[in-house]
């Protein structure tokens, strides 16, 4: 694994996101309905304003089952909720040239999982713990001939999605 290489190189860019008024429901049927577990948030012509991760959005509604009197009334509260009310604003970022190894220092220095890839306040991708770990293992194989022949990856000119077989 070369840790110079740009987060540009391993970045998923086919992105959910949400706008900073999108509901909770919403939220919450995204997060159901899909195997992520960060959501940036986005304004008109993707400027990136926040981020929601999974268990700080599931924080947040057993912090509201805690804090009201009856489920009718945190169902209600519930329901008027948006995602700027739960979001992390200003989110730690990257730079499309950032290198894979600063990534990994900031992953490991902050306990975070996803960090938002952006360039001129535009969204480009997301960087996640995952995205390091399949392309350390992915790294591994390719070009060792020590690797069992059984294995091979196959190399995809967009980067999201490197396949082991």
């Amino acid at each position: 694994m070369n840790p110079e290489r740009s987060v540009r190189e391993i970045m998923t860019t086919r992105l959910v996101t949400v706008s900073p008024e999108t509901g909770a429901n919403e939220v919450l049927n995204i997060f159901k309905n899909n195997d992520f577990h960060h959501i940036p948030v986005t304004e008109k012509g993707g400027v990136l304003t926040g981020i929601i991760s999974k268990e700080d959005f599931f924080k947040v509604s057993y912090l509201l089952s805690q804090q009201t009197t009856g489920r009718t009334w945190t169902e209600k509260h519930y329901q008027t909720m948006e995602a700027r009310d739960f979001m992390t604003q200003y989110p730690v970022v990257l730079d499309p040239e950032d290198t894979i190894g600063l990534a990994a220092d900031i992953f490991l220095a902050n306990k975070f999982h996803a960090l938002p890839v952006v360039e001129e306040q535009q969204l480009l991708g997301m960087v996640t713990t995952h995205d390091l770990l399949k392309y350390s293992f992915n790294s591994n194989f390719v070009g060792d001939k020590s690797a069992d022949d059984r294995f091979f990856v196959a190399e995809n000119t967009d980067n999201d999605d490197n396949e082991l077989f």
